[in-house]
């Protein structure tokens, strides 16, 4: 079962343009892969690819392909998928209306509760780039 899901236009426009100057074929989309973790409840990687992998299904919202695996679609569902770019964040960020309040002692530096971001140099295309520590 595919996700609701809604992607605001700055989440439209960001995705857009991460598929678009990827150089892949037409066809191609946007990997997303959201797992459970971190204060906001969400750790998400994403991609540009050329086509869906094993298992995976597309959701295709506003002229956009996203990749979805089984995973990712039930943490998406009822999602409000948004891109913020302030002097303090940049990034896609995940507000998930029906998640209660997060209960992290640091709440001055947690982000707003429902809400993870994705850092732009976290963007990459094929498998997500690996952590160096």
């Amino acid at each position: 079962m595919l996700p609701n899901i809604v992607l605001k236009p700055a989440a439209v426009k960001f995705i857009s343009r991460i598929v678009r100057f990827s150089g892949l074929p037409a066809g191609a989309g946007f990997r997303l892969a959201v797992t459970p973790g971190g204060c906001s409840g969400y750790s998400s990687e994403f991609s540009a690819e050329a086509a869906p992998g094993p298992g995976e299904q597309v959701l295709e919202i506003e002229g956009l392909r996203l990749f979805l695996g089984a995973e990712s679609r039930l943490m998406l569902e009822g999602v409000i998928v948004d891109f913020a770019d302030t002097p303090t964040q940049s990034g896609l960020t995940f507000t998930n209306p029906n998640q209660a309040a997060c209960g992290c002692s640091s709440a001055e530096t947690a982000a707003p509760p429902g809400v993870t971001k994705i850092e732009i140099g976290a963007i990459g295309r094929g498998r997500p780039a690996t952590l160096v520590s």
